[in-house]
């Protein structure tokens, strides 16, 4: 019996005032229960020809608490922005979002997805070690959810 099972991954890059790449992080996430349940949610709709797919909003925080598949908001939330979302082959889609300067400025250490430009459904939630964004920094967040 085949299982489908869901992989997430967030891409975090860190640039100065002058462009130069000052940092990148790299990790896995969780993918909610409440993720879980708006793509079911989401394939149901499509069926029926009545949703359109909305998770493109990314956000950052300030949170170190673990994530977990609990989880339906950010701990600390300093920033969200609508990303650009796109299929890449091998079942993966992909949302790219990027926090220009002065926006979504300190100690960024969680990233999450979500189907709204305020409130709405975490799809997932990522904690790292921290990034430090300076007034002057852009950080561009790249996350994928693999499918398989």
């Amino acid at each position: 019996m085949d299982h489908l099972k869901m992989n997430g991954k967030y891409f975090i890059y860190l640039y100065g005032p002058n462009g130069d790449l000052k940092k990148s992080l790299s990790g896995n996430n969780v993918v909610t229960t409440v993720g879980k349940e708006f793509l079911a949610s989401f394939l149901n709709s499509a069926v029926a020809g009545a949703s359109t797919f909305t998770c493109k909003y990314m956000a950052i925080g300030t949170n170190t608490v673990a994530e977990s598949a609990s989880d339906t908001a950010l701990g600390t939330e300093l920033a969200r922005t609508t990303g650009t979302a796109s299929y890449i082959s091998g079942q993966i889609f992909q949302v790219t979002a990027t926090f220009a300067a002065g926006t979504g400025t300190g100690a960024i250490t969680e990233y999450g997805l979500f189907s709204s430009s305020s409130a709405g459904t975490m799809l997932s939630r990522d904690t790292e070690s921290v990034i430090n964004k300076a007034a002057g920094d852009s950080l561009t967040v790249v996350y994928q959810l693999t499918i398989s």
